[in-house]
């Protein structure tokens, strides 16, 4: 039996945190006092509550409007600094060894903050938070479907010039319907050109084609979610009897989908978590990782993730290690750097956490 106890001391991998969506109810409160903000309640239960509640409304579109709040107190380069070393911090707590964070910098760009010392603050803010947890990190700079594709060519240029630095990878995110990704080429081909990270949000307001279009137009090599691509195969249980061929494309390029079970019921993109792909993906072997998309808003931890996959699809402890092997695989991060994760560190504790609950297996 896999007890909450054991997965939040097993090794973990978060590969899709935003970390707008991740704030603690007690630093907003705090930064949204120094800036005269008002908020919707006083104390950090009550503001997690309103957050979650909005969250929980099957739609994307609604699920995003809580954003507005968290991106509002991030002001700042000591407030971003702060957000970005806490989130560390939380997720380390978490039993979190190595995350990749991403975010939005244009969406902080004040008259007295420019997107340089944006990326610098969240940097800074997460080195800071690995001092003092040992928790490795990536930091990968989101796009806006929904802006300018001139704000995100200027995105990707950002991300390539601190690749050096922290900069891991480059996203395009925000709700999926009526923004295609080929409206952003012009970013992806510079990516490209660079030879760049690149992570798409796909597959959860809209259907296969959305995920077609990232793979062979954008030129994605991770998939944020990926839920709906469950609709280009035929199930029955978690036996799939018929696959098309961007599902075989998927599994037999072993391109990682990042599912996160709580927020895809939140928005509505999964029914409920019984009904939620996750299992069939993983019980045919795609390549899949377990992430929280975004903690505040969908009042989670990669250990409550777990969790709900336990209690519903009857993973075990080797599958969550699986799992966290999986993500490790996956990280943005140069081989040498996943190899080294993988087998200095997630691979002999989860033996030692095996030892200490089955002593005599």
């Amino acid at each position: 039996m896999v007890t909450k106890d054991m997965l939040r001391r097993a090794p973990k991998v978060e590969l899709h945190d935003h970390l707008d969506g991740g704030l603690r109810p007690s630093t907003i409160i705090d930064l949204a006092g120094e800036y005269g903000l008002d908020l919707p309640a006083s104390e950090p239960e009550e503001l997690a509550s309103w957050l979650h509640r909005g969250a929980s409304r099957k739609n994307l579109g609604l699920y995003l409007e809580g954003f507005s709040l968290t991106t509002a107190v991030m002001r700042t380069k000591d407030a971003i600094e702060r957000v970005a070393r806490e989130a560390i911090e939380d997720l380390a707590a978490d039993g979190v060894v190595y995350a990749e964070i991403r975010f939005a910098p244009i969406l902080h760009v004040r008259d007295d903050l420019d997107l340089e010392s944006i990326v610098e603050a969240a940097l800074r803010g997460m080195e800071a938070g690995k001092r003092t947890t040992g928790t490795e990190y990536g930091l990968i700079l989101c796009a806006m479907r929904n802006m300018s594709p001139a704000l995100s060519l200027e995105t990707a240029e950002l991300a390539v010039s601190y690749r050096d630095r922290g900069v891991v990878g480059f996203d395009l995110a925000g709700d999926e319907s009526g923004h295609p990704p080929k409206r952003h080429l012009e970013a992806f081909q510079y990516i490209r050109g660079k030879n760049f990270n690149i992570t798409i949000h796909a597959g959860e307001a809209f259907g296969p084609e959305s995920i077609w279009q990232a793979l062979q137009v954008c030129g994605a090599h991770r998939i944020g979610h990926g839920t709906r691509l469950v609709e280009d195969m035929a199930s029955t249980g978690t036996r799939i009897d018929k696959m098309g061929s961007l599902a075989s494309y998927v599994r037999d390029r072993r391109i990682p989908l990042e599912c996160c079970l709580s927020s895809n019921v939140q928005t509505g993109a999964a029914a409920d978590y019984s009904s939620h792909p996750f299992n069939v993906y993983y019980r045919n072997d795609f390549r899949v990782s377990l992430c929280t998309d975004n903690r505040l808003m969908s009042s989670t931890s990669l250990s409550d993730e777990f969790a709900l996959a336990v209690e519903h699809f009857g993973l075990t402890l080797r599958d969550v290690e699986r799992l966290s092997v999986n993500a490790m695989k996956s990280a943005f991060i140069p081989y040498g750097e996943r190899v080294r994760i993988i087998f200095d560190v997630i691979k002999p504790r989860y033996a030692r956490l095996r030892d200490e609950t089955n002593p005599h297996d």
